[in-house]
């Protein structure tokens, strides 16, 4: 695996020419830029999203080249804080870039049918398997092309991306 610290993780979301896919499996995430929004969220205060829109703008651009952006995020219910954080955000956000956004409650699927860590996959051969620091900090992408790993992840995708519900049936359903 090569590690693509910091803003090299965006290389292989240019080089992407027909889909990026992302997992989520946690509950919670601490990383130092969305902790002010978060707080702003938690307090009930407005937010203008500014912090998100080097990500938007990256979506934008893939979509307008006819990349497809698709993204799990496995949850727990009742949710965290964090995933009303993140499901407001998704509302007003991610999917209005072009992201196409699924949920899937933690006890509707089997945990060993999953990966224990949150990653990408471009192009159904790239896998990128996202690294945090202990503090939350995004560190980059472990990267790997090997297709015994890539096959897995895809079996993963398909999987939880099958079960899941889209953002705007599973909105209505949302709790705290």
């Amino acid at each position: 695996m090569l590690l693509l610290p910091g803003k090299e993780f965006h290389g292989p979301f240019a080089a992407c020419q027909r889909e990026a896919f992302h997992l989520e499996v946690k509950d919670t995430y601490e990383t130092p830029e969305e902790s002010a929004p978060f707080g702003r969220f938690l307090a009930g205060e407005p937010d203008d999203y500014s912090w998100l829109e080097g990500w938007l703008d990256r979506v934008r651009a893939m979509t307008a080249r006819g990349v497809r952006v698709r993204r799990a995020r496995v949850v727990t219910v009742p949710h965290t804080d964090y995933t009303n954080f993140a499901l407001e955000v998704a509302i007003q956000c991610n999917s209005a870039a072009g992201e196409e956004i699924r949920y899937l409650p933690r006890n509707r699927i089997d945990p060993s049918l999953l990966t224990t860590d949150d990653w990408w996959l471009m192009d159904d051969e790239t896998v990128a398997f996202t690294v945090f620091e202990s503090t939350g900090r995004f560190v980059g992408g472990a990267v790997t092309t090997d297709p015994r790993i890539a096959a897995y992840i895809r079996e993963v995708r398909d999987r939880v991306w099958e079960h899941a519900v889209p953002l705007a049936d599973y909105v209505p359903q949302r709790t705290r």
